[in-house]
C-alpha cells in the first residue's frame, strides 16, 4: 500500500521499501493474485519476511517511484516471521517521504499568487455549494472541466510552440519527462 499525491500521483508514489542485510534493495517480488496472467510485483517491505524463498528484510526506508530512497531503518529483529507487520512503525519512512515531496514541490514553477488565491476561493466556495446545491455544483464542475480541457489544450500547444523539452516541462511540474508527454498529449489530443 503506497502513499501518493493528487498533485504528483504515480510520479512520486512511495513505499515502505525493504532493505537487505547487505544494504541493497531487493529485486521485486512477483504475487499471483488471481490465477492465470493476473500477477503483482512489489518492492513493499511486508512482501520480504523470508517465507517461500523471499529475501528476508534487515531494515527498510522510503522508496520513490523517481528513484529517491530515504534512510535505512534497521529492523533489529522487532520483525519475527510470524508476527505481523501491522504492529512495526514505519512512520519515520512515511515523514522522509512527505520532505522529499515537499522539496519536489518547492522546485516546481510556482503558480501566480493571484491564481493560488483564486484556486483556493474555488475550492471553499465549490464545496459549500456541493453541499447546498449539489446539482450547481455539478454544473460548476462540468463548466471547470470544458475550461480546464480548454485551458489546457491551450499551454500544450504553446510549450510545443516554444520547443520545450519534456525534460524542462516535466522539473516544471515535479514529473518524469514520460510523464510530461503524457500530460502534453492528453492536451493536444481531441477526446
Amino acid at each position: 500500500m503506497g502513499w501518493r499525491t493528487e498533485e504528483f500521483g504515480d510520479a512520486h508514489e512511495g513505499i515502505v521499501g525493504a532493505v537487505l542485510a547487505d544494504g541493497a534493495e531487493p529485486a521485486p517480488v512477483s504475487f499471483d493474485i488471481g490465477g492465470g496472467a493476473a500477477s503483482r510485483e512489489t518492492r513493499e517491505l511486508w512482501a520480504y519476511d523470508g517465507r517461500l524463498g523471499r529475501p528476508r528484510a534487515a531494515a527498510f526506508r522510503a522508496a520513490c517511484a523517481c528513484g529517491w530512497r530515504g534512510v535505512s531503518h534497521p529492523l533489529d529483529g522487532r520483525w519475527i516471521a510470524d508476527d505481523p507487520l501491522d504492529d512495526l512503525d514505519t512512520s519515520p519512512a512515511f515523514e522522509e517521504w512527505r520532505a522529499h515531496v515537499r522539496a519536489v514541490e518547492r522546485q516546481t514553477v510556482p503558480l501566480p499568487e493571484e491564481v493560488t488565491d483564486l484556486l483556493r476561493r474555488l475550492d471553499e466556495r465549490l464545496t459549500v455549494l456541493a453541499d447546498q446545491a449539489p446539482v450547481a455544483a455539478l454544473k460548476s464542475v462540468a463548466a471547470l472541466e470544458r475550461l480546464a480541457r480548454r485551458i489546457g489544450q491551450e499551454a500544450a500547444y504553446a510549450a510545443r510552440a516554444d520547443e520545450l523539452a519534456p525534460e524542462t516541462i516535466g522539473r516544471a511540474l515535479g514529473i518524469n519527462a514520460a510523464d510530461a508527454e503524457a500530460r502534453l498529449s492528453r492536451y493536444l489530443l481531441p477526446g
